[in-house]
């Protein structure tokens, strides 16, 4: 309180200009004023409240918040958009070489169906196999146990 009573007697006129100035000129934030000029930002509150453009003023800088912040949804949701596309098309282009390489007339090594089929599978640190998770029902001819995989990790999980 006392800092803003010796603001007010030290103030000048052109301070206070220079505050209405900022705010309906150049359309400063009364925060930046009262950064810039160095002073109490209640006071600079207080010079533009009691200006008679004050209500005007702030109606415009409302529907321009509101227009910006339209926009800026619009473009988070179209990058929002654009980044699931990409996670789709993925998928599709993963999809499409796992059918390529299904689709060949060759038996798959034990290995090769747990790289393919990783998430029935467990890594077992004593032994280092991956050993089928228990729980799971498959058939006959899927391996229960790959034995002696030297790298787990890179087998996609």
């Amino acid at each position: 309180m006392e800092v803003l009573k010796i603001k007010t007697k030290l103030d000048s006129k052109g301070t206070k200009d220079k505050i209405i100035e900022l705010f309906y000129e150049m359309h400063l934030r009364p925060t930046d004023i009262a950064r810039e000029l160095n002073v109490v930002k209640s006071y600079v509150t207080k010079i533009i409240q009691s200006d008679s453009r004050y209500v005007q003023e702030k109606q415009l800088r409302k529907l321009e918040s509101k227009e910006k912040n339209k926009v800026l949804k619009r473009e988070y949701i179209q990058k929002k958009r654009a980044k699931e596309k990409q996670g789709y098309l993925a998928l599709l282009i993963q999809i499409n070489r796992d059918n390529e390489y299904l689709s060949k007339k060759k038996q798959l090594s034990d290995l090769q169906f747990a790289k393919w089929n990783r998430q029935i599978y467990e890594y077992c640190k004593n032994s280092s196999d991956l050993q089928l998770k228990s729980g799971i029902n498959v058939g006959h001819n899927v391996p229960k146990r790959i034995r002696n995989v030297v790298n787990a990790s890179s087998i996609r999980a």
